[in-house]
C-alpha cells in the first residue's frame, strides 16, 4: 500500500477482520443491508436512473451497494484499500452474476487515471474513516464528468449523532460493534459543502437518514443531524 495514500491503516485492519462476514445481513454489516434499498432509490432519483451509467463505488468495502447499482443496469466500478473486502466483493459477484468491475486502490490514485469518466460518483460511510476527507472529495470531484452527480454519505457530528450513533448504535442497541466510529472525525454538512464548491460540485440535494428502535426499520428524514447523504453536482 503506497504510504502517502489517504488511508487510516487501522481502518482498514477493522473492516478487514470483518471481511468475511461482510454478506451475511444478520452480522455487524446488517444495517448496511437494510439501509441499502433506502440509499439506492435515493442515488436513483438523484441521477435520473442508473440505466446505462458508468459509476463508481468509491469505498465499496464488500460490494453491497456496488452490486445494486449494477443489477440497476449501471456499469460499475468498486474501487477500496481493503484486499480482504474485495476479495469477498468480487467472490460474491461470481456467485449472484452481478457484472462489476472491482480495483484496489486509491481514489486520489484512481480520480488521476480516470478523470471526468463517471455519471455517477458514490462514497457511501467512508468520509469519516480517512485522515483527508477533503482529498477523497476532490478525487470524486475529479473521477465525475460534467453534468455527472456525486453522492456521499456520512454521519454529521452533532450532540444527537453522539447519542444515537454512538451511544445509541455501538453501546446500547448494538448495530454496531463498538469502536466503529470516532465521532471526532464526523463532518457537518457545511464542511463538506465547502470541500465539494472548492473542487467544483454544486450541491444538489441533502436528507436525513433515521431508525425506529422498535419497528427496526430506517427511513428517509428531514433531519440530517445524524446520518445524511447530500448529492452534488460537477458542472
Amino acid at each position: 500500500m503506497n504510504a502517502t495514500a489517504n488511508v487510516d491503516p487501522n481502518e482498514i485492519a477493522k473492516f478487514s477482520e470483518l471481511a468475511h462476514r461482510w454478506w451475511d445481513p444478520t452480522s455487524e454489516f446488517r444495517p448496511l443491508h437494510e439501509i441499502n434499498p433506502l440509499r439506492l432509490d435515493w442515488i436513483i432519483a438523484q441521477c435520473g436512473g442508473l440505466a446505462g451509467k458508468r459509476v463508481v463505488d468509491v469505498g465499496c468495502g464488500g460490494g453491497i451497494l456496488t452490486e445494486a447499482m449494477a443489477h440497476a443496469g449501471a456499469e460499475v466500478t468498486g474501487i477500496d484499500l481493503s484486499e480482504k473486502a474485495l476479495t469477498v466483493a468480487k467472490l460474491h459477484a461470481l456467485e449472484s452474476g452481478a457484472p462489476v468491475h472491482y480495483e484496489m486502490i486509491a481514489a486520489e490514485a484512481f480520480a488521476e487515471m480516470h478523470p471526468d469518466t463517471f455519471d455517477v460518483v458514490t462514497c457511501m460511510e467512508m468520509l469519516e474513516h480517512v485522515p483527508d476527507p477533503a482529498s477523497t472529495i476532490r478525487a470524486c470531484a475529479k473521477l465525475a464528468k460534467p453534468g455527472g452527480t456525486v453522492c456521499f454519505a456520512t454521519l454529521n457530528r452533532t450532540a444527537k449523532s453522539y447519542l444515537f450513533a454512538i451511544i445509541g448504535a455501538e453501546y446500547l442497541l448494538q448495530l454496531l460493534p463498538k469502536g466503529t466510529h470516532d465521532w471526532q472525525k464526523f463532518l457537518k454538512p457545511a464542511e463538506i459543502t465547502a470541500w465539494a464548491e472548492t473542487a467544483g460540485l454544486t450541491p444538489k440535494a441533502i436528507i436525513g437518514m433515521g431508525y425506529n428502535p422498535l419497528t427496526k426499520r430506517y427511513f428517509l428524514t428531514d433531519d440530517v443531524a445524524v446520518n445524511y447523504l447530500i448529492a452534488l453536482a460537477k458542472w
